[in-house]
């Protein structure tokens, strides 16, 4: 299945790193939920180095639940202890020059995850902000009882739920229309304690979007851990089943480079 994975490469806007990938992971069960905000409000919020991405104008911010299942090192099996957890992510879009290539990606507010172990890994090894949390989610068919409350030591609390599922068929959004330019992203970004850009590369896939629908939704005290205000307004919703992703190691961009 990873060789599948690694070959397929056509829909990919820039070729696969020359490197070997370092981890395996399965995300299951995900939601996006995305709002638009202005892009100097969001710009505000994330490092210089990093500039925010924007569709027709605006700026997008989404909340990401999900269940991470099978993660593991290159050439190493999946452990129970360290492999199934479930993650929640706040993130927004930027686009940084890397090898002579605009790489459009992911920004990461936060993550909360249900694993202390990934969390201490994720911290130390990808310098993102990763937090312990209390998190748990019920499935019955198309439905998902999803809820999170933070843990970390120190850090602000952010608590979240939601009842949510598909609400259509599956397909591959189209290059250029939003819920590709959302979805299908192929980079992750931070920066070093310099505040110097970092990239970690990923691959799946085209993603097997479905429609989402949500109930009861409870996001504004996580993202209001990052000290952005949701508009009051409905969020744009996707559901994907299943996805398997190869991930690279994170490496600083060349400051030649990042124009």
């Amino acid at each position: 299945m990873i060789g599948d994975i690694a070959r397929l490469t056509e829909h990919r806007p820039w070729p696969l790193p020359s490197g070997p990938w370092v981890m395996a992971q399965q995300w299951q069960d995900l939601l996006f939920a995305h709002w638009p905000l202005p892009p100097a409000a969001v710009q505000a919020l994330i490092p210089p180095a990093l500039p925010i991405d924007t569709f027709d104008g605006q700026a997008w911010l989404a909340v990401v639940p999900f269940r991470m299942r099978n993660v593991r090192p290159r050439l190493l099996p999946a452990v129970p202890w360290l492999s199934h957890f479930h993650e929640l992510n706040v993130r927004t879009y930027v686009r940084v020059r890397d090898q002579g290539v605009e790489k459009r990606g992911v920004y990461f507010f936060s993550l909360d995850a249900a694993n202390p172990m990934a969390v201490w890994i994720a911290r130390h090894t990808f310098h993102l902000p990763y937090f312990n949390a209390a998190m748990q989610s019920q499935s019955d068919e198309n439905v998902i009882t999803y809820s999170s409350h933070r843990r970390h030591r120190g850090a602000p609390r952010a608590n979240f739920s939601a009842i949510y599922g598909p609400a259509g068929q599956t397909y591959q959004a189209r290059p250029g229309d939003l819920d590709h330019w959302l979805t299908e992203r192929y980079a992750l970004y931070t920066v070093d304690h310099k505040g110097c850009p970092m990239i970690g590369e990923i691959h799946h896939a085209p993603w097997p979007l479905q429609p989402g629908k949500v109930d009861g939704l409870q996001a504004a005290d996580l993202v209001g851990a990052a000290a952005i205000a949701l508009p009051n307004a409905l969020p744009l919703l996707h559901f994907a089943r299943t996805l398997d992703v190869l991930v690279w190691p994170l490496r600083t961009i060349s400051p030649n480079l990042n124009l």
